[in-house]
């Protein structure tokens, strides 16, 4: 038996204490990695936890709490004695959060079968989700009725990020009566979206579209809340950690009286047409009509395509603000400031007088121009031709004013610019004159144009504000206020009214005081002394300055009416403007009717129901002031 050699047991001892040697290497290694480790995890976990606490905490109050906007409550707009004209009632309406609906299409198409959804609605839901964020919840459905919460209470489980939400939605209590002045309020669609300040109208879904809601948006709004809301994992709420109350929007007093506005709009008995009543004295417009209207909660929740078209497409125009937009040819109502420019400007003297005989003749012209009696009516001084509205007295001072003279004395009663009432969507009207002509038709102004721009023909264009300020310019002896509806503003139900401060009065346009007197004498003579609209002022308390205006809605050839019904209520648009007591006027009155026999037959009644309505019986309480 053979032994192995004495060196291999030596080797085997040394190999064993290197392998011992190698083993605490690595122990010290796997450890030193270990612990490093341990640094590196314990290092991350106070990055986490102390450095980014902030940032995960938020993320886990996400999850767990949700911020619901709270959109404030809109003021409220009274008349001026506080009769209601807009106000805000409850209702509820669905509301979709589109980050919580896995098909939108489908849940769409499901919903519609619990509660009635219209093309309109999923339009205007479409075009709003394209404008917001798909967390933010949505408007899909508004003024739900309770058998349709009923419906969609019972089929709730079905539809995860659709929820009924209560809210407060605009009304209208007097209907069609306000519908153009106070106008109304609609959906915020995509277009609005993308102008409005995205915090302050955070939870708001409507918005002012027309009249005084629109023109006082910021002041009728408020400020927006919010809730700090506990949900569960399905989104639903469990209860309010926080809650910031909203600053509801400031209620606003006009300067309109209902009562007035309801006479001068009964009497208008349907006719298209306008009327505007301004106190003189300090610019507050107490009466704005335009006939025909239109129910304004038609709009507030969205009007369907068919029911907007009908309103955009009837012939007599019921969305058309006709107090403020629409045209008129002015007519005889022109011929108080016309005359009043002749003695401002020295052409005339009050005793001057014309001789009228049917017909005017240009110097050096074979056509004539008609005045409105067959014969004429002889030899007239200014009270009997503004009383008698005798056309050659005007031919004649517009041809000695010349254009250029005529034009800028009318612009002083504020024909042909807006007046700045505090509505959007004035027209401008069009005030004859050279500039304007060579501007828009690139002609030279013709001496036959200048003589029939003095009886309010030709192309003036005059919108029933524009009338109605220069009547009350007129009434108050040259002195302009400037025409407004906002009267006082009320910050909260439990604190008073503010009045708006009066805007200083521009200074009288009227360089000789007496030159007044015999322009008011002539007015008065319209209505009191066998004028054109004689007997008007029979049992008023008051004497009544006015002046009829006609103008022809047809061309006309000799004595042939072409283009023109037979019946004389078609021929004319008429005209009416008069204000109240003659020698301290308290009110200026304007009616424009779009088709009429004379101004005297059909826009003067309408006028004194006005006049009665203000002044006859109750002329005490009304005067300047804040809300009664």
């Amino acid at each position: 038996m053979s032994r192995r050699p004495a060196s291999n047991s030596r080797k085997r001892i040394k190999d064993a204490q290197h392998e011992s040697a190698s083993f605490r290497a690595r122990a010290i290694a796997g450890f030193a990695l270990i612990t490093l480790c341990l640094l590196l995890l314990g290092a991350r976990f106070a990055y986490l936890q102390i450095t980014r606490h902030s940032e995960f905490s938020a993320r886990s109050d996400s999850n767990r709490i949700s911020v619901r906007r709270v959109a404030p409550t809109r003021g409220l707009i009274y008349d001026r004695n506080g009769v209601l004209l807009a106000d805000n009632i409850a209702a509820f309406r669905l509301e979709v959060v589109p980050e919580q609906i896995k098909d939108l299409s489908a849940m769409l198409a499901d919903l519609g079968a619990v509660v009635a959804l219209s093309d309109d609605d999923i339009e205007h839901f479409d075009a709003l989700r394209k404008a917001k964020h798909t967390f933010e919840s949505i408007p899909l459905r508004f003024k739900l009725s309770e058998d349709e919460i009923a419906r969609f209470s019972t089929e709730r489980w079905r539809f995860p990020g659709v929820d009924v939400v209560p809210y407060l939605t605009r009304a209208y209590p007097q209907g069609e009566q306000f519908a153009h002045l106070v106008g109304y309020v609609g959906r915020i669609d995509a277009a609005d979206a993308d102008k409005l300040n995205a915090l302050r109208y955070a939870g708001t879904t409507h918005i002012g579209k027309t009249g005084i809601e629109r023109s006082y948006e910021d002041a009728l709004h408020g400020e927006p809340g919010y809730d700090l809301v506990e949900v569960n994992v399905d989104k639903r709420p469990l209860r309010v950690i926080e809650r910031v109350a909203s600053t509801p929007g400031k209620n606003l007093y006009l300067s309109i009286d209902a009562r007035l506005q309801r006479v001068a709009e009964d009497a208008f008995e349907g006719r298209a047409g306008a009327a505007v009543a301004i106190d003189p004295r300090n610019g507050e417009v107490l009466a704005m009509v335009s006939v025909p209207s239109f129910d304004p909660n038609l709009f507030v929740n969205g009007i369907g395509k068919v029911d907007y078209s009908t309103l955009l497409n009837a012939p007599d125009k019921p969305l058309l603000d006709r107090a403020i937009a629409a045209g008129y040819t002015p007519g005889s109502t022109v011929k108080p400031y016309v005359a009043l420019g002749g003695l401002e400007l020295g052409l005339r003297r009050p005793d001057d007088t014309v001789l009228s005989v049917g017909e005017f003749f240009i110097p050096g012209q074979s056509r004539g121009y008609r005045d409105d009696k067959r014969g004429g009516h002889g030899r007239v001084d200014l009270v009997q031709a503004i009383a008698q509205s005798v056309n050659t007295y005007f031919y004649s001072l517009a041809l000695d004013m010349g254009i250029d003279r005529f034009s800028g004395w009318m612009s002083k009663f504020g024909f042909g610019k807006p007046t700045g009432i505090d509505l959007l969507g004035e027209s401008a009207g069009v005030l004859p004159s050279r500039e304007w002509k060579r501007g828009r038709l690139n002609q030279a102004f013709y001496p036959g144009e200048t003589v029939i721009a003095g009886i309010g023909q030709g192309y003036w264009v005059i919108t029933p504000i524009q009338l109605a300020q220069a009547a009350s310019i007129l009434a108050a002896r040259g002195v302009r206020h400037p025409p407004h509806l906002l009267r006082a503003i009320q910050d909260g139900l439990n604190t008073p009214a503010q009045v708006i401060a009066t805007v200083p009065a521009d200074p009288s346009i009227i360089h000789n005081a007496a030159n007044w007197i015999p322009v008011e004498q002539g007015m008065i003579a319209v209505v009191n002394g066998g004028g054109t609209a004689n007997g008007l002022g029979t049992g008023f308390p008051y004497v009544i300055a006015g002046k009829t205006g006609t103008a022809e809605r047809y061309s006309r050839t000799d004595e042939t009416w072409t283009s023109i019904s037979t019946a004389p209520i078609e021929r004319h648009q008429v005209l009416f403007e008069a204000f109240a007591p003659a020698d301290d006027a308290r009110i200026a009155v304007i009616v424009a009717l779009e088709a009429g026999r004379s101004g005297a037959h059909d826009a003067a009644p309408i006028a004194r129901k006005m006049l009665d309505a203000w002044l006859k019986d109750d002329d005490n309480v009304r005067t300047a002031g804040g809300p009664t």
